[in-house]
């Protein structure tokens, strides 16, 4: 059963800059492209950071402000003012930078985003290059999938290609990305592996299973024995 990946939702034409690139050209870039942060890559378009609005806002929250003498400033604190007063974006990017690759399902991108507390992720290839970049919006765009193309999955990948299951013994309703099963299949673990599967279908928000069985095997499948048919 094919699962959506980083691949298939990624920006592949990506607003880049060099290392010396000034902070005016940094925001006339992001103004222009509709965008709220660019990597910064290499020569071989390896990516050395990313500079984000976040890093560019340091210098309008210190304009015209007078700064207070403190025996102890904290990191963070420290942080903004040097970035406040950078003027290239080698100075103003957050390095290194998350990545993640094409081939990357969507839910290990959003919790790397998540954990990692970032909005974007630059994606690499082999090689270390970059090739595309992820948003938030992009990972969210799995659930703009028509409830049609869900059910089409569920019907063909999960229930005719992986389990087997005859035309007319499961049902398949899909209502805004929420599926329903209902039906019977010989096999309690059937019912549950199809109830699993649904589930994993890009796009499925919920499922809801009513599947029915004929034998209780999940007692046996636990102890290694293969009940017969």
């Amino acid at each position: 059963m094919r699962t959506w990946q980083v691949d298939d939702v990624m920006t592949r034409e990506v607003a880049t800059v060099g290392e010396e690139t000034p902070y005016r050209v940094i925001v006339d870039i992001l103004i222009r492209r509709g965008v709220s942060a660019v990597p910064v890559v290499d020569d071989f378009r390896r990516v050395l950071g990313v500079v984000s609005e976040a890093d560019l806002l340091h210098k309008v929250e210190h304009s015209g402000v007078q700064e207070e003498r403190r025996v102890f400033t904290g990191r963070r604190r420290r942080a903004s003012r040097e970035k406040a007063g950078a003027l290239l974006a080698k100075e103003l990017m957050t390095a290194p930078a998350v990545t993640t690759f094409p081939g990357a399902s969507l839910p290990a991108a959003a919790r790397l985003m998540d954990r990692e507390a970032v909005k974007r992720l630059p994606v690499l290839d082999d090689l270390g290059r970059l090739v595309g970049i992820v948003t938030r919006s992009d990972l969210l765009r799995v659930h703009l999938r028509t409830d049609a193309e869900i059910r089409e999955d569920v019907v063909q990948e999960v229930l005719r290609r992986v389990l087997a299951v005859r035309d007319g013994l499961v049902t398949v309703q899909v209502r805004d990305g929420a599926v329903r099963l209902d039906g019977r299949l010989d096999r309690r673990t059937a019912a549950e592996l199809a109830e699993k599967l649904a589930g994993q279908v890009s796009g499925v928000v919920q499922v809801t299973s009513t599947i029915g069985y004929d034998v209780d095997d999940a007692g046996l499948v636990e102890r290694g024995i293969t009940p017969v048919a």
